[in-house]
């Protein structure tokens, strides 16, 4: 039974959200402050020193605690765990997505969102969260679509798809995590560098380039998505 901790001042949402969580069978603990939080993650981090599995399997983090900030929070998480954390927030910036995503929020909704919503981006996080022990996938699958990152190898149909060199860093950086974003500055500091962060063209040119080739339609991607003003993510099969 996967364990979701919902970090929630609100408690009418914080009800909503739990009540949604329990009805699919995942136990949860609330918190409603950053004290309570490390309260938990304390006792957590206690049964990981004693080498006993990690009691919790995703966090939903509320940017506006009263007693102070997700950000702050987020930092404190991972500084100790590799669990995914997914933001919820009524901030719907783009630069504060941005910003969450590349300190290590796994992924980010914009509340109001729909329980259902909320419930397939934990689906997909509990995968990542079951999987964090073992060594990462290397083989994407997705309809006819398979790439092999090992043999760096991708075909479609049974028929290889020839990747130039920088398209292969990207599908690879992608299907590394299937379902989460990879941010435009993420992307540009794998595959070019640091100092290229803020070139966002180049992602542009290359990522129509690998839709021609991945996709049955690209003028309407259901593989290689877009964030708009965020980034890039692969969808999860």
């Amino acid at each position: 039974m996967p364990h979701i901790l919902l970090i929630e001042d609100d408690p009418s949402l914080r009800q909503i959200l739990s009540d949604g969580l329990l009805r699919e069978s995942y136990k949860v603990t609330e918190a409603i402050d950053v004290k309570q939080t490390k309260a938990v993650l304390a006792s957590a981090l206690a049964q990981q020193a004693t080498n006993q599995k990690l009691d919790i399997d995703v966090i939903l983090l509320d940017l506006n605690l009263p007693d102070g900030t997700g950000e702050s929070l987020l930092s404190y998480i991972r500084r100790s765990f590799r669990i995914p954390v997914l933001i919820i927030s009524a901030r719907h910036e783009e630069g504060k997505k941005i910003q969450m995503l590349d300190e290590g929020a796994d992924d980010y909704l914009v509340k109001p969102f729909s329980v259902a919503e909320l419930l397939a981006r934990i689906r997909v996080a509990v995968r990542h969260s079951n999987q964090g022990s073992q060594p990462v996938a290397l083989l994407y699958k997705n309809g006819d679509l398979i790439f092999d990152l090992d043999k760096k190898r991708l075909t479609r149909a049974g028929q290889v798809v020839k990747l130039s060199k920088t398209e292969l860093k990207l599908l690879t950086q992608l299907a590394t995590s299937p379902g989460y974003i990879c941010t435009h500055r993420q992307l540009l500091k794998e595959v070019w560098g640091s100092e290229f962060v803020e070139h966002t063209h180049y992602l542009r040119i290359y990522m129509a380039q690998i839709r021609a080739k991945i996709e049955h339609n690209p003028a309407d991607p259901q593989i290689l998505l877009t964030e708009t003003g965020i980034g890039y993510r692969l969808a999860d099969a």
